[in-house]
């Protein structure tokens, strides 16, 4: 045996009640669980972690994460490391660097700068373009030497439509519907997960319901899973659910609803009516799963609020017609006055839109405060402010929209089917909090302090749901015989110390992360392990 962790309270994933024992690893994999109940000789070790007063758990899954390059750029990652995660899923909102040329390559890079750096003065070497060799790259990770955490990769199907059709707002011929069936299968085989989508993001909104539900097909082929970030999470939002529901159930596909949210004013108080969806989907056979982070604000980029037409041939395009003062009027109306399907059909409320990151300098003092806030400190209209940014910022930069309702974000974390994943953006001076807090928030805040769920029903949430929806056999369970990704923490301490203030401060509670049984996490400060790999697709059935 390599390690023992003596006398620690097992919360082993399955959501069934803790229990005393002492755990052995070997090989980076879980060799014994001796309960305490079961007395007899208890295992020994070249190493012994007197764990008592803590809880031990598989290691979490962030089932929406945007460590796409900063697992690559950064070797700590102590932002989720730190947190307990062992397995990071890429490739979220349809928008990642892979399967990419060297156009295609340029344009995702400009587009999602505010979410994962990458531009164009990015010094990262870009030097992947399939799904395998990107995966590939992750698993030499940092110099060679592995990445902090694991990481499993969602084909994303915005880059893919890029990469076949161009930026066009129409119809995918024959021709290129066949070319992204290929690429999408090529993802697949070469070990991705499924396929996500950002159905409010240029260019894969202009896809049509038909062509997602032949990619769709192909997905369930491979038995992955389609992950949309869908056409509304405010006006109409539960038809933009049920219209995800539907074309997956055409497509014989496996669904995971990403960042499982109803917000704005429209939607408060309506998380029953989406839970009831959900359960009558379920009910008729559905293999649904969905993800939530604790929070009520969202995050994303400034330029995603505008009107599908104006992203129409790319960022080089969209900054021509916010440079010109007919297009760039017409614009404002449509996000203002209409609601824009970037803003999810809801016009736009610029005291809601508050500024976290911007990539010039020059502009650092806009971050921290909203549109409105800083339109009228500088006597200008929001809009014009708005327009401001992304012309100078050439698309960059980051926002949290306060938009959301704590009585939803309850409700629906309790779900038969939930999951956690932290939607953590990284990127900007001023953060989400949720990249630092997520998993902690839910333990420390939502357990412990609301009652919201118990400790043994969280746990379940982020290790074997996740697990299970990615097809791992060996992960998500404190089991003899599953890889050794576990945490230990206190839950009478653990807490998220990210805030809105402070948004990249470590959470407290959670003394050691192990990944295939090496501490990355020890006594609260990171080590200088790599431990995490690629996790690929299982092989299922296909053909």
């Amino acid at each position: 045996m390599d390690t023992v962790l003596r006398d620690v309270r097992v919360i082993d994933g399955s959501g069934g009640p803790s229990y005393r024992a002492d755990v052995a690893l070997a090989g980076g994999r879980i060799a014994t669980v001796h309960r305490e109940a079961a007395g007899g000789p208890r295992p020994s070790a070249a190493r012994t972690v007197d764990a008592a007063g803590l809880a031990l758990a598989p290691g979490f899954i962030d089932m929406h994460a945007h460590s796409d390059l900063a697992l690559l750029r950064d070797p700590a990652h102590t932002a989720k490391a730190a947190q307990g995660v062992t397995l990071e899923v890429l490739g979220q909102d349809g928008l990642s660097y892979a399967p990419v040329d060297d156009r295609t390559l340029t344009a995702v890079r400009a587009q999602i700068a505010g979410w994962n750096g990458g531009g164009p003065d990015d010094a990262l070497p870009f030097t992947w373009r399939t799904v395998g060799e990107y995966l590939d790259r992750l698993d030499h990770g940092f110099d060679g030497a592995g990445i902090a955490v694991n990481a499993a990769y969602l084909v994303p199907q915005g880059t893919v439509r890029m990469l076949a059709v161009g930026w066009d707002d129409r119809p995918a011929t024959d021709a290129e519907l066949d070319r992204m069936r290929q690429l999408v299968a090529a993802g697949l085989e070469q070990g991705a997960v499924g396929l996500s989508s950002g159905l409010t993001y240029t260019p894969g909104m202009y896809a049509s319901d038909a062509e997602l539900t032949e990619l769709c097909r192909v997905v369930a082929r491979y038995d992955g899973y389609y992950c949309p970030h869908h056409r509304s999470y405010g006006a109409g939002a539960l038809a933009a659910y049920e219209e995800m529901i539907a074309l997956t159930r055409e497509a014989g596909c496996a669904l995971h609803l990403a960042h499982a949210t109803m917000n704005f004013g429209v939607n408060e108080g309506r998380a029953p009516e989406l839970l009831a969806l959900l359960d009558a989907a379920l009910d008729g056979g559905a293999d649904l799963t969905l993800d939530t982070y604790p929070y009520t604000p969202g995050c994303t980029t400034l330029v995603a609020m505008l009107p599908s037409w104006a992203g129409e041939g790319g960022p080089e395009a969209a900054l021509a017609r916010l440079a010109d003062d007919t297009t760039a009027a017409a614009v404002r109306h449509a996000l203002e006055v209409e609601g824009s399907d970037g803003c999810h059909g809801v016009p736009i409320d610029w005291g809601t839109i508050e500024i976290s990151g911007v990539t010039d300098p020059e502009l650092a003092g806009w971050v921290g405060s909203t549109v409105a806030r800083g339109a009228a400190e500088r006597g200008v209209e929001p809009w014009d402010a708005a327009r401001h940014l992304l012309r100078a910022d050439r698309l960059g930069p980051t926002i949290l929209q306060h938009v959301g309702h704590e009585d939803n974000v309850r409700q629906i974390m309790r779900h038969r089917v939930h999951t956690g994943g932290s939607d953590g953006i990284l990127q900007g001076a001023k953060p989400h909090p949720r990249a630092y807090g997520t998993f902690p928030q839910y333990l420390g805040r939502y357990v412990r302090e609301l009652g919201v769920l118990s400790l043994e029903e969280c746990v379940a949430h982020l290790t074997s749901r996740p697990a299970a929806r990615l097809r791992l056999p060996d992960r998500g369970l404190v089991r003899e015989g599953y890889r050794a990704d576990l945490v230990l923490f206190d839950p009478e301490t653990v807490a998220a110390g990210a805030t809105f203030d402070a948004p990249r401060t470590l959470p407290t509670g959670i003394p050691h992360v192990l990944i295939d049984g090496r501490f990355v996490i020890e006594d609260g400060r990171r080590t200088d392990v790599l431990a995490g790999r690629a996790v690929r697709r299982t092989p299922g059935r296909h053909g």
